[in-house]
């Protein structure tokens, strides 16, 4: 009789040894994400675009905070396939591999259907959606040569119930459940078709997170009169925590959750359910 072992990790976190690329990774949930990775053993690599100063903070903070792990940031633009190829390939090679990607990169450019431009729609699906194609189609390649790896994608409540002012950020997050089930069965293919199964093994997981209403920069600017409006929907009566989306992102990521792929999680205090 065989006896299986399940997959084994290092004691001194959930993600000891792992190489992650976060992308948005140094505010908000991204930032939350990354200290929640370092803090169960990853290096992280965190992505950016143009606020430099903002960036080099967060790894500071991230050095003196995590001095036992690595952590470099990485410039690009997510709305571009070049420069999401570009990212993926400067994290391999400055770290030599890559463990675990989280498409967090996200933007909102709020208007009714009726108002929206061509611009508006187009700037949000590149970033939101093509941009997380892009960035994971080049990871999945690094990953799938190495035989084992983490897919984990941020999306949104809205995505899941569509929101007045909101059709392009909707769509966007909600093309991510799409793309996430697909990548989960391909990678699954992909490692077959390379005689790399994942049988008993880490495997190649792919799976995305539905955050509801975070406490974040991005509802800085709503009213507080909405803030109130939009608690009494929750059932839990409160925003969420950037805190309580990383726990659930570095479950996903750890090796033990080789189990679960093509999955949404949904974390939004119980307001669609």
């Amino acid at each position: 009789m065989t006896v299986t072992q399940s997959p084994q990790q290092d004691s001194t976190g959930m993600v000891s040894g792992r190489v992650a690329l976060v992308t948005g990774g140094t505010s908000g949930i991204g930032a939350a994400i990354g200290r929640q990775l370092a803090s169960e053993g990853a290096s992280v690599a965190a992505g950016y675009w143009r606020r430099d100063e903002g960036a080099e903070k967060f790894r500071m903070a991230m050095s003196a905070e995590y001095p036992q792990q690595r952590c470099t940031l990485h410039e690009g633009n997510i709305g571009l396939a070049d420069d999401c190829r570009r990212v993926v390939r400067d994290v391999i090679d400055q770290h030599g591999r890559l463990d675990i990607l989280v498409n967090n990169a996200g933007i909102a450019i709020d208007r009714t259907v009726a108002k929206m431009s061509d611009d508006d729609w187009e700037k949000v699906i590149a970033v939101n959606l093509s941009g997380a194609f892009f960035i994971a189609q080049a990871a999945l390649d690094h990953m799938i040569e190495r035989g084992t790896g983490r897919i984990i994608s941020v999306s949104s409540v809205i995505g899941e119930t569509g929101n007045i002012g909101q059709a392009n950020y909707a769509a966007s997050k909600s093309g991510l459940f799409g793309l996430t089930k697909s990548l989960a069965r391909e990678a699954i293919f992909q490692l077959n078709r390379a005689k790399r199964p994942a049988g008993d093994g880490i495997g190649l997981t792919v799976n995305s997170v539905t955050p509801g209403f975070i406490a974040t920069d991005m509802l800085a600017t709503i009213p507080d009169q909405v803030l109130e409006r939009i608690r009494g929907q929750i059932p839990v009566g409160r925003l969420g925590r950037p805190e309580e989306i990383a726990r659930v992102v570095c479950f996903l990521a750890a090796d033990q959750s080789a189990y679960i792929t093509g999955q949404i999680w949904a974390v939004n205090g119980g307001l669609d359910m």
